[in-house]
């Protein structure tokens, strides 16, 4: 696993809270893409002087980096929940589909940051590279559980990690979270779809 870079916390001014205003930093870096987004914009958008946005954050790849830990991280740490189940991988992909779910739905704006980049500097390589061992690791998954006799022979592994991702990814074009759906009732739709597609037999799949 590639390891992170680590960012040392700064202190913020009084009266401005740093993750109240990572918040709007990102919903900036996604209208506007990241490359195209200035220090004006995200003054301007916050109601500050640039002078006190760089009190919080020592640059915009530093604002960059700790947006994209925050999805990154989360669902890492999705996959070694997951991977502590040992011996059963239809348990593991149960796992890893539910809460990856909920992660998108909660994390939605750090979602769709991560889904744009085009891998123009360090920080977004290292994103980007983070996120393809994240697939490799859905894909470890579904080996062991066509191994177990638990996938459909006629489906590639890779592209079975693939199209779960995608289909998890799609949240963040449309879910709302003051829409009729909880993350908690999207997790188990999208499990019942993973599975039905996936599924070797009637008697063992991802219930």
């Amino acid at each position: 696993m590639l390891e992170s870079t680590a960012v040392t916390p700064r202190r913020g001014r009084p009266g401005h809270d740093r993750n109240s205003m990572l918040e709007v930093i990102v919903q900036v870096f996604n209208d506007h893409g990241y490359d195209a987004s200035s220090l004006g914009m995200i003054a301007d958008r916050l109601g500050l002087s640039k002078s006190a946005v760089y009190h919080h954050f020592a640059s915009k790849a530093e604002m960059l980096e700790i947006a994209l830990e925050r999805v990154l991280g989360e669902l890492e740490r999705v996959f070694d929940e997951a991977e502590a189940q040992t011996g059963d991988a239809v348990l593991q992909i149960r796992h890893v589909v539910l809460e990856a779910v909920q992660v998108a739905c909660v994390q939605q704006q750090y979602l769709t940051l991560l889904l744009r980049l085009h891998g123009n500097s360090d920080v977004e390589l290292r994103a980007l590279e983070r996120r393809r061992l994240l697939t490799a690791r859905l894909r470890k998954m579904f080996d062991a559980a066509r191994a177990e006799g638990s996938l459909r022979d006629d489906m590639d592994p890779g592209l079975a990690a693939r199209f779960t991702f995608g289909l998890v990814n799609s949240l963040v074009e449309w879910y709302r979270p003051d829409g009729p759906d909880t993350p908690e009732e999207l997790a188990t739709a999208v499990l019942g779809y993973v599975r039905t597609g996936l599924r070797v037999n009637e008697t063992r799949d991802f219930r």
